[in-house]
């Protein structure tokens, strides 16, 4: 079953030909990145200019790359939630054009159930279900991965998620947009104990991240030293930042597995780019005997191919739409409405 994904819902136009959930046939990303970075982050209307631009050329891309045309595919996927409003609309609208153009089904995908499923694109035995950790600029969230296309949230950030706070502590340090992976580099050469940096906890929920106390450490941090005419180290704080992040994740994630009864963990999203990240949870599911999954590092950020994944899934599962669906700016995982 060939399944057509498109992804529209920050600042990469992505389209994607996938067979059965599992095999990536065309992966075409076009990103905005260069033209975003003079601001120091995404600009929502420049952003859907963009996505109107390119998405054509994308899909042209696309098809042309899989071998295959639109007549082929069985069903067309797409993000409808959650994102930016304007930059999800362009999506969804292009979405449900081809669907009636063409007489295939319209299949709406979750994004980040999207980040969860490029495991499966890595992995053709994974099977829910599992935990998965999915971390990026907008979402922190420990997921129970019940089925395919059943998922409850344990614990989900209160304020910045951990993308956020790399690129807000990047930006802080003198670093370009976006800053996370600058921070993964510079901490190549740091020593991560040279700074002492808190872990924020939420009182009363042991699996929800906090992250604004970080970032506001480190940025008071970074301005009293200029203050003081002293000279940050930066891969020292650099690698103080992703030690510091990469233990709060593997932290409140170990501890929803063993409370919760999960020794199969995934990860997933923009931050499992991140080598510190990658390596603590590898090191720590190894020491404790569980199954460890991460996606392949150019699934890692938003793409076509994981939303043709998940849109596989939920095709099976009877999850489709009519021409009435919308694109939402938020909507939880585990309460999906079309």
């Amino acid at each position: 079953m060939l399944i057509l994904g498109i992804e529209s819902s920050c600042d990469e136009t992505a389209i994607s030909v996938v067979r059965d959930g599992r095999e990536i046939l065309s992966s075409v990303v076009s990103t905005q990145i260069e033209e975003h970075k003079k601001y120091g982050g995404v600009v929502p209307e420049i952003a859907s200019r963009r996505h109107c631009e390119n998405i054509l050329p994308v899909l042209e891309k696309a098809l042309e790359d899989s071998g295959k045309s639109l007549g082929d595919m069985d069903a067309i996927a797409v993000t409808y939630s959650p994102g930016l409003i304007g930059a999800l609309l362009v999506g969804v609208s292009f979405a449900k054009g081809l669907a009636m153009s063409t007489g295939k089904p319209l299949v709406p995908v979750h994004h980040i159930s999207g980040h969860i499923a490029t495991n499966y694109l890595t992995y053709p035995e994974l099977e829910p279900p599992y935990l998965c950790l999915v971390a990026s600029g907008g979402h922190s969230h420990i997921i129970e991965v019940k089925s395919y296309t059943e998922f409850k949230v344990i614990g989900r950030t209160r304020d910045d998620a951990s993308g956020e706070c790399f690129d807000k502590c990047a930006r802080a340090m003198g670093f370009p947009y976006p800053g996370g992976i600058h921070i993964d580099h510079a901490s190549q050469n740091g020593n991560f104990n040279a700074y002492k940096l808190p872990h924020p906890k939420v009182a009363g929920s042991e699996y929800d991240f906090s992250f604004s106390g970080l970032k506001t450490s480190v940025v008071n941090l970074v301005h009293n030293a200029k203050q003081k005419g002293i000279e940050i180290n930066k891969n020292n704080l650099s690698a103080s930042i992703q030690h510091t992040i990469a233990e709060i994740l593997v932290q409140k994630t170990m501890k929803a597995s063993e409370d919760f009864g999960y020794k199969k963990i995934a990860l997933a999203g923009g931050v499992s780019a991140n080598s510190g990240v990658r390596s603590a949870f590898e090191s720590e599911c190894t020491k404790r005997g569980y199954k460890f999954y991460m996606p392949k590092l150019n699934l890692c950020g938003d793409n076509g191919a994981m939303i043709a994944s998940q849109g596989y899934y939920n095709y099976i599962a009877g999850i489709t739409a009519d021409e009435s669906l919308n694109a939402y700016a938020t909507m939880p995982i585990d309460n999906i409405t079309f």
